[in-house]
Order: C-alpha cells, then structure tokens, then sequence
C-alpha cells in the first residue's frame, strides 16, 4: 500500500506540472491574443495618421529624390561591411539637411517613411535566445516575425551570427503574426533553419517603429534609419518608449568611398550596437540578466538626456 501510494503521488506531482505547463501556456496565449488586438488597432490607426515626430521627418525624406522599391532590390553590396549608430531626433534631422545632393530616399506609394512592426519570439521559460546575446555567444539567432506596414506582408525571419561575425538571414512570407502564433505558420521552415517547434518558442517582446531608408548615388551604400521605437514585453506585460532615439545601420561596399561617414562624424555620430530585441527586453522585465547591456543602456539615457537639453 505504501509503494503505491508513493506511485500515487507521484502521478499526482507529473499531473499538477502537466497542468500548470498547460495553464501556463495558455495564459500566454491568451496575453500574445491581446496584444495582436492591440497592434492591430494601432496598425490600422499609423496606416491614416502620422503623429508630428513621423510628419516632420518625413517632409524632410521628402525633400531627397526618390528610388523605389525594385531599384533598391536590385543594389549589390560586394565585400559589404555593417555598423549601427545611435543618435537623436535633433541629429537626425540635421542629417537629412546635410544628405541632400547625395542620397535617395527610398519611396513606397508616395511615402517615404514606412512603419514596421516585429515581434520576437523566444523560449518563455530559459529565455534561450536573449542569454545567448547576454554572454556575447556564438554562433547565436534571433527568431523573428516583421511586419512591413505599407506592404502589408509579414515574414518569418530567422538571424544567424556565426563564429566570424558574419549575420545571415533567412526568412519566409507568412499570412499574419496571428498565423504563426495560432496556426503555427512557418513550423517547418522555422525547425529546418534552427532546430526548434513552434510550440517550444512564443512570443517575448514585440516593437514598432519608423524607418526611413537612404542609398548614395553611387549605390555603393545604405542606410536604414529607425526611429519612434516602441516595446512591449508580452510576459511583464510592460511598455517601453524611445521616441527619442534613432538607430542608424550602416550597410556600404568597403571597397568605395563612403559620403555619409565625414557626415556621421562631423554630427558627433559614433558606432554603438543596438539589437532592438535584447534592448527592449533589457527595459521591460526587471527580471532578466542584462550586464552586458549596461554600458548600453546608459548611453542610450545620455543620448535622450541631450535631446531633452536642446
């Protein structure tokens, strides 16, 4: 009797984590559920309403001429290098003035500021993914789901950093974050690509912001310019604002001169990193091991200071 009752018992146990697993999960689902409502709402909202940050900067995008969509598809960037900067609003916009003569700005149905929406999926429980950043390993990845609001198309992305340094995209349309969440979308390509279900990974932390994409005349470099960067953390249920702060990456064939550099340095401009996942996860769940986002995120303070003091 006693040994099966310690059977019992133990059935118990696996039941009661079954079930609080399934709980769990669900109540995940059920906070990712709202949150789609609420990007949806605000999607459809930003599709009829600039706020004055994204009117502003997109009269000054406006004065550059144009390059669509299928040109810029058809840029190759040979021995291409990349690098991030971070500055402010104010900097930004004397950057715009000084381009003028030398870049395009890219234009889709008349505008030339697009807003974007990710989320990032990851392991609720290990946080895999975000620790794998944290400690600066490699080969590492970052599993995404972008969408490209003028385009209305959505993407499974995945982001590889391999031992050299080197980051690779993959990605595939999907029909809606809604799809990948509910329906599991993309299931298969996702395990082909990293070895993960669907079902092991879920939504972690999702932003939106502006961005704004420039190529020189040349055509021997880009840039993507974000800003009005938003975060939500789907398990602290959190909001984070970094209206302020514009991310600049920098893609160029290091074999050509580069315009924009003398630019970046005469406005003060420096390299910082700046992955929009760890960063907004950093600021939304007091939770989480972040040293190594520190020095970051100080930065990140002192440059919204300065915009604050201008």
């Amino acid at each position: 009797m006693a040994r099966y009752g310690r059977r019992t018992d133990k059935k118990q146990a696996e039941n009661g984590a079954i079930g609080y697993k399934i709980i769990t999960k669900a109540l995940g689902l059920l906070k990712t559920l709202h949150y789609l409502c609420c990007v949806n709402h605000t999607l459809m909202n930003n599709t009829t309403v600039m706020n004055d940050l994204t009117e502003s900067i997109e009269q000054l995008a406006q004065e550059l001429p144009p390059i669509t969509l299928k040109e810029m598809s058809a840029i190759r960037l040979m021995n291409r290098t990349d690098q991030k900067y971070l500055t402010n609003v104010n900097t930004l916009k004397q950057l715009l003035t000084m381009v003028r003569g030398s870049y395009y700005a890219q234009e889709i149905d008349g505008q030339r500021v697009s807003p974007y929406a990710t989320t990032y999926l990851d392991d609720p429980q290990t946080h895999a993914m975000f620790r794998q950043h944290e400690t600066g390993r490699k080969p590492r990845q970052k599993v995404r789901v972008r969408t490209y609001v003028n385009s209305d198309l959505t993407f499974l992305e995945i982001k590889k950093k391999d031992n050299h340094g080197t980051t690779r995209k993959t990605r595939i349309q999907v029909p809606s974050l809604d799809d990948v969440v509910r329906k599991g979308a993309g299931t298969d390509f996702l395990h082909e690509q990293t070895g993960l279900w669907l079902s092991q990974i879920s939504p972690a932390v999702g932003n939106r912001f502006s961005r704004i994409t420039l190529v020189n005349y040349d055509k021997t470099e880009r840039l993507t310019i974000d800003f009005d960067i938003q975060f939500y953390n789907y398990h602290t249920e959190e909001h984070s604002e970094m209206e302020n702060i514009v991310v600049i990456e920098l893609k160029r064939d290091g074999r050509f001169h580069s315009p924009i550099l003398p630019m970046l340095r005469q406005l003060r401009i420096k390299p910082a990193g700046f992955s929009k996942y760890c960063i907004g996860a950093s600021v939304t769940d007091e939770g989480l091991h972040i040293n190594r986002f520190k020095k970051r995120l100080i930065k990140i303070r002192k440059i919204q200071q300065a915009h604050a003091m201008s």
